[in-house]
């Protein structure tokens, strides 16, 4: 068994990483130039904690041999801690941010037909994390002084499974699947910015699964296609 990169990766990583590794999975294994995360003959589990740009010479290289099963957190409940200069807590609280089911479009917007590939599947893990805050000499005027050192898992509190495009429509509200809508109704009813608006309507649009019927007085008119 490789423990090859170990050593580097980040606490929030690992976690997610041994809640994933099954009897019989290689870890961090050498693959056709990339390193996977957790392998198993063919299927691979690759945890990813942040964009998903990083990943696409992996995807174009591995993906048309491989079955790659992404695992993708996203941090619904955050808690600051803050640590002194010898390594103690000094505070915890809880952070006023937090992120939403829809933040993974962001992440496909490079990538929106990604979940129509036979051998792709995703995890998008919902999360209740604690960022780890230390004193930083450069970081003096943001944050009071103090950088993130890493993100810890306290708990997965939701795991929301895609297995094609189809399964996106898990993050449009219930009420607008059945009925045709805006941006405005899609703004509301999720609760969501303008912004995170449009990156959720973008990757519904691109992997077809919804579509523009016409155009009113209250912008472009969408509906769940058939």
């Amino acid at each position: 068994m490789s423990e090859i990169g170990t050593l580097n990766e980040s606490p929030l990583h690992a976690a997610l990483k041994e809640i994933y590794r099954r009897p019989g999975d290689d870890v961090e294994v050498p693959t056709e130039g990339f390193v996977a995360d957790l392998r198993n003959g063919t299927s691979i589990i690759e945890i990813q904690t942040s964009g998903f740009s990083a990943m696409r010479k992996k995807f174009d290289t591995l993906l048309d041999r491989y079955q790659i099963h992404l695992v993708h957190p996203v941090t619904v409940s955050k808690w600051i801690v803050k640590l002194d200069s010898q390594g103690q807590q000094v505070s915890r609280r809880k952070s006023p941010k937090a992120g939403r089911a829809t933040d993974l479009c962001r992440e496909l917007a490079s990538f929106p037909m990604l979940l129509s590939h036979p051998n792709f599947t995703l995890d998008l893990v919902l999360t209740s994390e604690d960022e780890i805050r230390s004193p930083h000499a450069k970081k003096k005027r943001r944050r009071g002084g103090l950088a993130v050192e890493y993100r810890e898992l306290n708990e997965v509190l939701e795991v929301i499974e895609f297995r094609a495009n189809s399964d996106l429509l898990q993050l449009l509200p219930t009420e607008l699947v059945a009925r045709q809508f805006n941006t405005k109704d899609v703004a509301e009813a999720a609760r969501i910015s303008t912004r995170e608006t449009r990156d959720l309507i973008y990757c519904l649009k691109t992997a077809e699964v919804i579509q523009q019927i016409h155009r009113d007085a209250s912008g472009i008119i969408y509906e769940v296609m058939g």
